[in-house]
């Protein structure tokens, strides 16, 4: 036991940028549950506060003109940005994985009218898509919903990204003498193709994350997003719609953008070690 795991942390400790990422999200996923046992979540309630106090011992992030705490808003609304990211990311990586692997190994019309269906849907404007597919939705709109909406267009880059390293394994030698010991395509597939990709399929993921909460910011931002949960790009959504900006009150619209970037920083340092992983040259430098 102690073995496996000097084994497994041994390559963590020459990957801090890996670790660094993990941490950073770790923390931003678990301070909505953790921060709920310290804090009443009924602050998150409209009126339950003075309406636009500053920050202060009673409330550290001040509240908003909607007489909001904005503390529990704070720790309610980060790990929900971060489940549609990890639900829409996975839903698109998933639609991806399937196509991106039929497209490669089968080749022929089957790769063609995969690979022509994600070349069209990439010129079409994702946001303006998107902003269309959020509007015709039919009632209140919930994260779960949010993150449906967000990963309809989240399959294509990984489908022609897949698709290409396929292309590449498809014709190694291991491959061929999988053929050769009789195994069929969806066995090669399984057993051959996606073991090797792994490393580069979990930095797609931790892309498909980071695209989605992206999107899902920009909607949100328009007022499209889940009117009744306090998610990051609502509380932006509502500081803009009550000027906070012009009115001072940098404390409602401050505490989302950092957390935002605090996000996106974890993301990107995630994806850097995972690289660092997948890629023998990057593991040289080392």
């Amino acid at each position: 036991m102690a073995a496996w795991l000097a084994g497994a942390i041994s390559p963590l400790r020459r990957n801090p940028q890996l670790v660094t990422g993990l941490v950073i999200i770790l923390i931003l996923v678990i301070m909505g549950p953790v921060g709920m046992l310290l804090v009443d979540p009924k602050g998150a309630k409209v009126g339950t506060a003075i309406p636009d106090l500053p920050p202060s011992a009673e409330y550290p992030l001040g509240t908003d003109t909607h007489g909001r705490n904005l503390l529990p808003v704070m720790l309610l609304g980060t790990p929900q940005t971060i489940k549609i990211g990890l639900l829409s990311g996975a839903i698109g990586l998933g639609v991806g994985i399937i196509l991106g692997f039929v497209a490669g190994y089968v080749g022929g019309v089957v790769d063609n009218i995969i690979k022509g269906a994600a070349d069209v849907l990439l010129t079409v404007p994702g946001l303006l898509l998107l902003v269309v597919i959020a509007i015709t939705v039919k009632g209140t709109v919930t994260v779960n919903m949010m993150a449906v909406v967000v990963s309809i267009l989240a399959w294509m880059w990984p489908t022609r990204t897949i698709r290409s390293q396929v292309l590449t394994l498809r014709e190694r030698e291991f491959v061929r003498m999988a053929k050769l010991g009789g195994m069929k395509g969806p066995e090669i597939i399984v057993q051959e193709l996606v073991p090797n990709l792994l490393p580069y399929l979990a930095s797609s993921f931790v892309g498909a994350v980071a695209s989605g909460i992206l999107a899902s910011i920009g909607l949100e931002a328009l007022g499209l997003g889940p009117q009744n949960e306090p998610t990051l790009g609502m509380t932006i959504f509502w500081a803009l719609r009550y000027t906070a900006v012009l009115r001072g009150l940098w404390w409602w619209w401050g505490p989302p953008i950092v957390i935002i970037v605090l996000t996106f920083m974890g993301l990107f340092l995630i994806s850097a070690g995972l690289d660092q992983i997948a890629n023998p040259r990057l593991r040289r430098l080392t």
